[in-house]
């Protein structure tokens, strides 16, 4: 900062009179002797420095603004740099940062604090690394379990035990859940298998050299869904559902010579060996909706018989109980003389009494109407059986038909030394448990 101009100071305005002379001071004088002498690093005056200086401990000049050798300096009393009332020199104040550095904000820690944090910390890294290399090795035991078991779909593998990677140093895995969707068995593809095996042996390193693997003991279950079943058995019409712990219900239609008929029946579930189940399908029948129900096979009441309904309605319809009567075999089986048949056909009251006993309707129901329909086309049509439907039905054969009911598979080859139990029915589909102890799995030496 420059100084103020000094400005002369006035003269009496009598200088040749007699009188003593007055001393008369410039304020500007005063003020420009207090000023420090410019300065180009500080313009300002104020003392400041850059942050270079103070890397420099002290500034540019050895000491402190204010204790040159000035006019300001020398003097005494208020406006020189004299002693104080406590005898110390006077100089501005330094508003300088000091050339110390401060102190960091963890040195207030205790080191007891500051090693728990390290150890917590180590601690973390160590169980991200862990479970890092988890799944990992899940992922590669997916791809070499899909590889070798010829599988489509990749299975899901989950390793436990903590932590993992002391396991792997010991080759000795403590637990390993493995859940495998859609495994083809024969016919039928099983929806779901899922195992936990126990106490693995490893062969070879995980997860690079892994070369095989022995199980200590194996438990785990298998379901055959009825969704699947419905789906893959080529009857897609046809619906299974549960019956009661170790049956199946089916029902649904079937195209029988361009005329969809109703099928049901009942599969009773049993194992077949330890690897195998089987089923017998028994109670069958084809119903030709509204009119008349066709059971196949050996069975005690294999044939075509009538609906109550339908045999009520012929027993109010005097034509076609005439028909019916019309044919020597029926009116025998409807406990009916050829005499009287003959003349049921002429009198209405003589075939209103025949009709109208109440034992007509239950030996209706009780005719096998086979070989009538086959015999004479006209009869069945009357009676509203297509004959073209009857006679299809005829040459329907049980093994044929329990064929599209056939509910039986065989665990995998591949999957040795693993067994079925505990076969039972749920309202998803059928189970079995698996069982199994010393596996093997790839190369074990």
């Amino acid at each position: 900062m420059r100084s103020p101009t000094r400005i002369p100071s006035p003269q009496p305005s009598h200088p040749h009179s007699g009188s003593p002379a007055v001393h008369y001071s410039n304020p500007y004088e005063e003020l420009a002797e207090l000023a420090d002498p410019y300065d180009p690093d500080d313009p300002l005056g104020l003392g400041l420095a850059s942050d270079d200086d103070d890397a420099d401990g002290g500034g540019r000049r050895g000491e402190p603004v204010g204790s040159g050798s000035g006019s300001s300096g020398s003097g005494s009393g208020s406006s020189g740099s004299g002693s104080g009332s406590d005898g110390a020199a006077w100089s501005p104040p330094n508003h300088r940062r000091s050339s110390r550095r401060r102190r960091g904000r963890f040195r207030g820690i205790p080191l007891t604090a500051k090693a728990l944090i390290g150890l917590l910390v180590l601690g973390l890294l160590l169980v991200l690394a862990d479970r890092c290399a988890v799944m990992y090795s899940e992922r590669k035991a997916e791809q070499e379990l899909q590889k070798r078991l010829d599988l489509a779909t990749a299975p899901n593998v989950t390793i436990h035990g903590f932590p993992f990677l002391t396991q792997v140093l010991g080759k000795d895995l403590q637990q390993v859940d493995i859940a495998v969707p859609d495994v083809a068995a024969d016919r039928v593809s099983l929806a779901e298998v899922r195992a936990q095996a126990q106490d693995i042996r490893i062969v070879g390193d995980l997860p690079s050299s892994f070369r095989g693997a022995t199980v200590g003991r194996m438990k785990g279950d298998v379901l055959l869904s009825f969704e699947d079943l419905s789906r893959e058995l080529g009857a897609s019409q046809v619906r299974f559902r549960a019956l009661g712990p170790s049956s199946v219900r089916a029902d649904g239609k079937l195209p029988v010579a361009g005329q969809q008929v109703s099928l049901h029946a009942q599969a009773h579930i049993q194992r077949q060996g330890d690897r195998g189940i089987s089923t017998s399908v028994t109670d069958m029948r084809l119903d030709i909706p509204g009119i008349a129900t066709y059971r196949p096979g050996p069975e005690p009441r294999a044939g075509l018989y009538l609906h109550k309904k339908a045999a009520q309605q012929i027993s109010e319809d005097s034509e076609k109980a005439q028909a019916l009567l019309s044919i020597p075999s029926v009116a025998e089986k409807l406990g009916v003389s050829p005499a009287e048949a003959g003349q049921a056909r002429n009198d209405d009251r003589v075939l209103d009494r025949i009709t109208g006993s109440p034992r007509f309707v239950p030996a209706l129901l009780a005719v096998n109407l086979v070989q009538a329909a086959n015999d004479h086309p006209q009869l069945a049509r009357k009676l509203g059986i297509d004959p073209t439907v009857a006679a299809a039905l005829t040459r329907m054969k049980v093994p044929e038909l329990t064929d599209k009911l056939e509910l039986s598979f065989q665990l995998p080859k591949k999957a040795k030394g693993i067994k079925l139990a505990n076969i039972g029915v749920s309202p998803e589909g059928i189970r079995a448990d698996l069982t199994g102890a010393g596996l093997s799995f790839g190369k074990t030496r």
